[in-house]
Order: structure tokens, then C-alpha cells, then sequence
């Protein structure tokens, strides 16, 4: 019988974190572990109440799987019936599945990436994100954080400040942007001004700016955007993609939307079939979630990996940033 544990991390964060959606200064997630004495293997669960994912019903689900036999799994296949037939939500999901497997990669002798199919991860560029602020503190903060040794900046926003905060984040940097909404805006035409107002030869694309509701709206403004929309709240654990790619030019694929590795893959497939761009995404997320992240970023076209990056002190050391560039350590 596998020992599973769980406990909280209570994740200080280096400045306001504020998005369209709200501001935070902490971060409560969970570390889940699985050892058979010997070997152990350990994942990361990061909720999000976007998608009522809250600490109560974290655990609450964990308890669930844990009597319905997660001690007694005793392979992938057995771990992905488990968590088929007793569906937690998805950042549980990953954290379980990815525990188990870095466990069984452990036991077995071979990499996380082996196991599933990807080319090695090596030095990794990866945008960093500027969350909403005042226009004017903009300058200081770009200066402060030293965020040009990226290779991109990703600019946070919402629709009172969008044009003024990225115009002013332009004078301070040379690096390409990426502007993210979630799902900010509600109205198309608002989002088109908007788009008509700033340098978009100097961005890259857009990242969820309505809600993922507005999907007519969407369909209706894509071959017209000047830059590239990029889907985020859209795209969780499944999706249309043949209706997706009629809104959205891309996907932003998140290991805690996405429920786990195997699924993460499927979904980076599926887009590639369909020939959208891929990128892979983060929340706020020790360097542990960072490092699984890692192990699928080779097959990604673009990486927004910072979430370690935010906070005040990273408990784990899995991952090290130099230049803009992740590696694992």
C-alpha cells in the first residue's frame, strides 16, 4: 500500500498580484506526496476559484479518493480509472497524477519526460508578467524587478486602464508584449478601439480578453483583430477545438486546467492538429509546479512560466532563473 499525504503552503507574494478579476497578496496551495518508503514522488495542487476550485472542496475531494482507494493504486493505468470514476478538480487532479508519476519515474530509474514522450527540457525562455497597477508606478516597477532581462513582458490589464498602462509600459521596454485580459472586457467593439489605440507591431497577441461566455463575439472579431487571440479561460481540461478555432488563433495550456500531464499533451496535440499556436501557462505556483510544467515545454511555441517568480520565497529551489531563462536545477 502507497502512504499519501497533503499539506498547505502558504505562499507570501513579492508584491499585489491583481488581475481584471481581483488582487491578492498570498497564496494558500497544496503539496501532495506519495512514498512507499522508499521512493517518493510529490505534485502540486494550485486552485483557482475561477473555476470554483477553493481549499474546503480541495480537500474535501482528496478524502473522497483517498477511501475510495488511491492507497492501493498500484499503476498509472489504476490512478487514471481512480480519478476517472471519483473526478476531483483539476488542480487536485494534476497534483495526484503528478505525484504518482514522478513516484513511479523514481522507482523505475527513468526521466518524467521519458515516460511521457517529450523531448528533454533544457534552457527555457519564459515572459514575465506585470500585474495592473497605475500607470505611473510603471517606470519604477519595470526598473525595480530588472523585468527587461526577459525576452518578453506580459502585461496585465483591464478595460479603464488598458491603453494607458500598456503605452506606458512601451516607453520602458524594447521587449515584445503580451496583453492579457481574463476576460475584461464584455463588449467586442470596446476591445477592437482598444486594439486600434496602441502599437501592436510591438505585441504579440491577446490572451483572453472577453469572457469565454462571449464565444459568438469572439467568432465574429477574430479574422478582424489585429493581433492574435490566444484562449485561456476557454480552454480548461476539454473543448470544441473545432469550434475554437473559429474564436481563437492559439491556446494557453495550464497543467492545473489541464487535470494532468496525459491530458495537457492530448490538448497540445489536438492544437497542433488543428495548426493554432501553443503555449504553455502557469498559476501561481512553487518552483515545483514550475519544474512539471517543464517537462512538457519543449513541445510548447511559447512560455509563460513566472508564477515561482512572484513569490516572496520559493520553498522547493526546483527551478533557477538567470537572464530571463529557466533551468531546471
Amino acid at each position: 500500500m502507497l502512504n499519501w499525504r497533503i499539506e498547505a503552503l502558504h505562499l507570501k507574494l513579492k508584491y499585489t498580484w491583481k488581475i481584471a478579476r481581483g488582487a491578492s497578496n498570498e497564496k494558500i496551495n497544496f503539496l501532495v506526496q506519495v512514498s512507499d518508503g522508499r521512493y517518493s514522488g510529490f505534485g502540486e495542487a494550485a486552485p483557482n476559484i475561477r473555476y470554483d476550485e477553493t481549499a474546503e472542496v480541495l480537500l474535501q475531494q482528496y478524502e473522497v479518493l483517498l477511501k475510495a482507494g488511491l492507497p492501493r493504486v498500484r499503476s498509472v493505468e489504476d490512478l487514471l480509472e481512480l480519478l476517472t470514476e471519483h473526478k476531483p478538480v483539476n488542480s487536485l487532479r494534476f497534483a495526484i497524477e503528478s505525484a504518482y508519476i514522478h513516484y513511479f519515474c523514481q522507482h523505475k530509474g527513468i526521466p518524467v519526460y521519458t515516460l511521457l514522450g517529450q523531448d528533454p527540457p533544457g534552457k527555457q525562455p519564459t515572459c514575465i508578467s506585470l500585474p495592473i497597477m497605475e500607470p505611473g508606478e510603471v517606470a519604477d516597477f519595470i526598473r525595480m524587478n530588472n523585468l527587461n532581462r526577459f525576452s518578453s513582458l506580459k502585461v496585465k490589464v483591464n478595460p479603464e486602464q488598458a491603453t494607458e498602462l500598456v503605452q506606458e509600459v512601451l516607453k520602458f521596454t524594447e521587449r515584445p508584449i503580451v496583453i492579457d485580459g481574463n476576460e475584461g472586457w464584455t463588449d467586442p467593439d470596446q476591445l477592437m478601439v482598444f486594439m486600434e489605440q496602441i502599437d501592436t507591431s510591438r505585441a504579440l497577441f491577446v490572451e483572453q480578453p472577453l469572457p469565454a461566455s462571449h464565444a459568438a463575439a469572439y467568432a465574429a472579431i477574430k479574422d478582424k483583430s489585429p493581433l492574435p487571440f490566444i484562449a485561456d479561460e476557454s480552454i480548461i481540461d476539454d473543448g470544441d477545438f473545432e469550434m475554437l478555432r473559429t474564436q481563437f488563433h492559439g491556446i494557453n495550456v495550464k497543467m492545473m486546467k489541464a487535470g494532468g500531464y496525459i491530458n495537457a499533451i492530448r490538448l497540445l496535440q489536438e492544437a497542433r492538429r488543428l495548426g493554432m499556436k501553443t503555449m504553455i501557462g502557469c498559476m501561481i505556483e512553487t518552483s515545483l509546479g514550475i519544474w512539471s510544467a517543464m517537462q512538457l515545454s519543449s513541445g510548447f511555441d511559447f512560455a509563460d512560466l513566472d508564477g515561482f517568480l512572484i513569490l516572496e520565497e520559493d520553498p522547493f529551489g526546483l527551478v533557477q532563473e538567470r537572464d530571463g531563462f529557466l533551468y531546471l536545477k
